[in-house]
């Protein structure tokens, strides 16, 4: 009688612990993150050389990758249209952009930042767009970074779902593993 008490008292114990162990982070995967990116996606900025060369651009088609092609990083990808006003004219191009970023969990706000962006590649189409939009790489790479670092990729809510909310108030940093972002609720 003795021995089963105990077994019992061990076999509790175990569902105990087995259940917080699942209330000790909150993963946000990769699905998550671009439905995120969907509806945050209204990057458009006016960049350029006043008088010289002057661009429209507006970004959508976001995705991401956590965490697959470099550690701790997120891989973004995406559209932009841009349209061109300069001595020669107006244009239109099409740009294909791929960008890495840091992302980093802002407890006071319950949001998960995309910090020290970077533009890694583009691609033009048409081609002979190329050299002009390679001028004004430096000024879309600095207008990216500065809006991603002002706009979260993804904003914990209570209206999602209980586990966001507790997320949201247990938070101890972030961790990127491959397709997924781990927010601990313990250090």
């Amino acid at each position: 009688m003795k021995k089963a008490f105990h077994g019992c008292c061990l076999l509790l114990a175990g569902l105990l612990l087995a259940g917080c162990n699942q209330l000790t982070s909150y993963t946000i995967g990769e699905n998550d993150i671009n439905q995120a990116l969907q509806k945050r996606d209204k990057f458009e900025k006016q960049i350029g050389v006043d008088g010289l060369l002057n661009a429209h651009i507006t970004l959508d088609q976001l995705q991401s990758q956590i965490g697959r092609e470099e550690p701790g990083k997120i891989t973004l990808t995406g559209h932009a249209n841009v349209a061109i006003t300069s001595l020669l004219g107006s244009q239109k191009a099409d740009m294909q952009l791929k960008m890495k970023a840091q992302p980093v969990y802002d407890a006071r706000q319950g949001a998960i930042f995309l910090r020290d962006l970077e533009l890694v590649d583009s691609r033009v189409q048409p081609e002979n767009m190329q050299a002009p939009l390679k001028t004004l790489t430096p000024y879309l790479n600095s207008s990216l970074k500065q809006w991603f670092d002002v706009h979260p990729a993804y904003v914990l809510s209570s209206e999602r779902s209980k586990a966001e909310l507790m997320a949201k108030k247990l938070a101890k940093g972030l961790e990127v593993k491959p397709g997924e972002l781990v927010i601990p609720f313990t250090d």
